[in-house]
């Protein structure tokens, strides 16, 4: 009888220890703090795609919102950003084709946007965002953009089915294709977070 005793309490000990041991592990899981992101590339450079990655939400909001003026001042920033971009500060390219890639991108948003900030049509501008927003995807993709997650969102039914994408920095869709008619209309395909 006393050895039966002795298993039930060194039983009871164990189980009290182990429920303990994963209360404090749980605890300090919730209470853990995550560290920042630190990006990989040169501040300067951050800082100056963070500025043109925040004018092309501007751009994005103001069509989801079919504000035709305030698209094309988005636009005349975005295209007026991309002029501080310095792809040679860029780190892991020896070749500079990722430079010369990621120049190239740069250019024809700078373009398409300037023809945006001519605009008054906001379908007209809906057009020239598409291409825009292809541009961006690629330009983040290729000098690897580590600064926040973007979103790449997608609506299958923009320009008549033929289906167009855009870039968020939330999950949520706001769709500036369309604006209020389909605002939710479209899903997440991809989300950048190097």
């Amino acid at each position: 009888m006393k050895r039966i005793t002795v298993m039930t309490c060194t039983a009871a000990a164990i189980f009290f220890a182990a429920c303990n041991s994963s209360d404090q592990k749980a605890e300090e899981a919730t209470t853990a703090v995550r560290e920042p992101k630190v990006s990989k590339h040169d501040p300067a450079f951050i800082g100056a795609m963070d500025n043109a990655l925040n004018a092309y939400y501007e751009l994005k909001d103001a069509l989801v919102a079919t504000d035709a003026e305030k698209a094309a001042n988005g636009a005349a920033v975005l295209a007026s950003t991309l002029d501080s971009l310095n792809f040679s500060a860029l780190k892991n390219d020896s070749t500079g084709m990722i430079a010369a890639t990621a120049a190239d991108y740069a250019k024809t948003i700078g373009e398409e946007a300037k023809k945006i900030s001519g605009l008054t049509d906001v379908e007209a501008m809906r057009t020239q965002f598409q291409i825009v927003s292809d541009a961006m995807f690629d330009l983040l993709r290729t000098v690897k953009y580590d600064n926040a997650v973007v979103y790449h969102q997608y609506c299958p039914m923009a320009f008549d089915d033929k289906g167009a994408y855009w870039l968020s920095n939330s999950d949520d869709i706001k769709n500036p294709y369309f604006g209020k008619k389909m605002l939710v209309c479209g899903e997440v395909r991809d989300s950048l977070d190097f």
